[in-house]
């Protein structure tokens, strides 16, 4: 009889210094807490089959990680208080923290004269 069972992960590769959402399975099944957190991808294993992870913050690493208990956490999901931030608004406290600092960082690198490489000779 074939097996008819499905992964519900999709089939995804990731490469070194990505971000991703890892859920511990064996924490997850026996029902600890915090089994699931935000690691960045240090090492591919074994052909991508699994990967060495880092969780952040606490950075104690996760070795042989399956790809099935990981999924990616896309730069636009983490930039889209920035992206959607509203430029015509009257206040900065109507914008998120985050579009503040981004923009303050803009205006301040915008508003510094290039500086020159020191002179040899």
């Amino acid at each position: 009889m074939p097996d008819t069972a499905q992964s519900t992960a999709p089939v995804t590769t990731y490469t070194r210094g990505q971000y991703v959402l890892y859920r511990n399975p064996e924490m997850f099944w026996t029902g600890q807490e915090g089994h699931t957190f935000v690691c960045r991808v240090e090492r591919i294993c074994v052909g991508g089959t699994t990967y060495d992870l880092t969780p952040l913050p606490s950075g104690r690493q996760v070795n042989a990680a399956s790809p099935e208990y990981m999924r990616p956490l896309p730069a636009v999901d983490a930039m889209r208080d920035i992206d959607t931030a509203p430029l015509n608004t009257g206040t900065a406290a109507d914008m998120a923290p985050a579009a503040v600092a981004w923009l303050t960082q803009q205006a301040a690198t915008l508003s510094r004269r290039p500086e020159l490489p020191p002179h040899s000779g």
